[in-house]
């Protein structure tokens, strides 16, 4: 996996970052924190719904733009940045998987992940054999030509991995990404999430689930917007 991180720079920079929405009332969704997320971690954010996790990530993934503090991505100020260039950092740097798998119905795994560099402009044999490697690291390198309506919750969510994994990023953003699954397919695609951390990937998870969150090797408890200082757990690896 390519590093496109600053030399020495924390992934994740939070420095007094917090958003509040107009009113009238206006409604402060994320209190001012500070948080660091070093190049490899594997973060877990757990709390309540409504409690503010959505909007932490969307600030992560340079989806929404904080109210108050700076957020450096890869060392990068992104409060410097335009709109366009905030779009290419999100799109060159952060790779998304979400609950909902997000997927093309009529377009085979293969295509649906290649799908992901058509934008970037690269070239169409590259994407191909990009996107197949990609799915031969997460798995599915036998099931490249099915649908995803021939394919189980399991299998879709891989893909969209894939998908997010296929640009190279140095940051993967999974927003309950075990919501639509089964236990067992849970567990399945947590180890996945094992292995890619393993390899170096930079994770951030956000769950409700106590259990998912076990697998990080550090968890933020986020309530009302309050955001609660990340504790390494002894053991983790």
């Amino acid at each position: 996996m390519t590093s496109r991180t600053t030399q020495g720079a924390a992934v994740i920079e939070f420095r007094g970052v917090g958003l509040t929405y107009p009113g009238p009332p206006a409604v402060q969704a994320l209190h001012p924190c500070d948080v660091s997320i070093a190049p490899g971690d594997f973060v877990t954010v757990v709390g309540p719904s409504g409690s503010g996790k959505s909007t932490l990530l969307n600030i992560a993934g340079l989806l929404d733009t904080p109210t108050q503090g700076r957020y450096l991505l890869n060392g990068i100020d992104t409060a410097a940045l335009s709109p366009s260039r905030l779009a290419a950092l999100r799109g060159e740097r952060i790779g998304f998987v979400f609950q909902a798998f997000h997927l093309l119905p009529h377009r085979s795994a293969l295509e649906n992940v290649e799908l992901a560099m058509v934008y970037r402009a690269v070239p169409r044999r590259e994407r191909r054999t990009r996107a197949a490697a990609v799915l031969e690291r997460v798995g599915l390198a036998h099931r490249a030509a099915a649908l995803p309506t021939q394919m189980s919750g399991g299998e879709r969510q891989r893909v969209a991995v894939a998908r997010a994994l296929v640009g190279e990023p140095s940051l993967l953003l999974c927003d309950e990404p075990t919501g639509n699954l089964d236990s067992a397919t849970s567990a399945s695609l947590l180890d996945l999430l094992d292995v890619l951390n393993r390899d170096g990937m930079t994770i951030v998870v956000i769950t409700h689930d106590r259990q998912v969150a076990e697998h990080g090797r550090r968890t933020v408890t986020i309530r009302d917007g309050v955001l609660h200082e990340p504790a390494h757990r002894p053991g983790a690896a």
